[in-house]
């Protein structure tokens, strides 16, 4: 570590050179940093001569990094990054009690985010960091404490605990179902079907579980289940969706069930992932309590659904 200080260059010759490779101009890092361009290329210098390395080269008014300069500021813009992260959250939680977690858009916004004033009001010391990962991610190169996935327990790496299952509902308008009955699974095959890209083997695995092979039918496909749900509920067609994100409408009538046919894939199901370095991150255990105990809850409370026939 002795060695790793003494070879540390300076704060303000690391600022200098990161702005200037990222705007390509000594002038333009200067007006950034509120300096000179005298100071800006002073502070480079410096830097080139204690790595031994020119990073830029001059030529006529104008500069561009070499290629041991590119490869130097993509790992100092990276650092740097770094050290702001932690200020800042030193800054908003002096007492170290910040999670940074990854959660899936509309799960965290239909489904975590109206539970956490009870998570907030028992660790009112605990301040939640969220940023959106629709893809499992690499925990080594992200600044990141866990992350909230759906799919099988196998991400690398990392610890995968079990959350609950997902819970799917053929949904539409009420208009659309008016305009088209439905009495059975086999009569959803010529009916336009709406898709989540994130999901894209949902309606093959619905219609396997009813005994109709190889049918994944036509239809419009959207990135997230919000933007399907909306489909569905201006009529575009049938949406499989999980209960658990659309329960509002499911209460206030815009969405009912085309068939009262759910489904669970008992292979697939969130879960809370960490790198093991992160399990005994205090923030991390008590955010873990409290959302096992919210799951525990919410997958054992039934939607109400209407009957519409068999």
């Amino acid at each position: 570590m002795g060695l790793q200080r003494r070879l540390l260059p300076s704060m303000s010759a690391l600022s200098a050179f990161e702005a200037a490779a990222r705007t390509g101009s000594f002038t333009a890092a200067a007006q950034e940093l509120a300096l000179t361009q005298g100071a800006v290329s002073r502070q480079i210098k410096a830097l080139e001569d204690q790595l031994g390395v020119p990073l830029f080269v001059r030529r006529d008014q104008r500069v561009s990094l070499t290629p041991a300069g590119e490869s130097y500021a993509a790992e100092v813009r990276e650092a740097l990054h770094r050290v702001g992260a932690a200020t800042l959250r030193v800054m908003t939680a002096p007492q170290g009690g910040v999670l940074k977690l990854a959660v899936l858009p509309t799960f965290g916004t239909r489904w975590l985010v109206p539970r956490l004033p009870a998570f907030q009001a028992a660790h009112p010391q605990v301040i939640i960091h969220f940023m959106t990962k629709m893809e499992p991610f690499d925990f080594r190169s992200e600044d990141l404490d866990a992350a909230i996935h759906f799919g099988a327990a196998d991400w690398p790496g990392a610890v995968c605990e079990r959350l609950m299952e997902e819970e799917v509902l053929p949904l539409c308008a009420p208009s659309f179902l008016a305009a088209h009955p439905i009495r059975e699974s086999g009569d959803l095959v010529a009916l336009p079907l709406l898709h989540t890209t994130s999901r894209p083997e949902a309606w093959r695995d619905w219609f396997a579980a009813q005994g109709i092979e190889r049918h994944e039918g036509a239809g419009m496909f959207f990135e997230q289940f919000s933007t399907t749900a909306q489909a569905a509920i201006t009529g575009l067609g049938v949406a499989l969706l999980p209960t658990l994100l659309v329960q509002a409408e499911m209460r206030d009538g815009s969405l009912v069930p085309a068939l009262d046919r759910p489904y669970r894939n008992p292979d697939r199901a969130y879960h809370l992932v960490h790198p093991p370095s992160r399990a005994h991150h205090p923030p991390l255990v008590a955010f873990r309590e409290w959302l096992l105990g919210a799951c525990e809850a919410a997958d054992g409370v039934a939607v109400a659904r209407p009957g519409n026939g068999p």
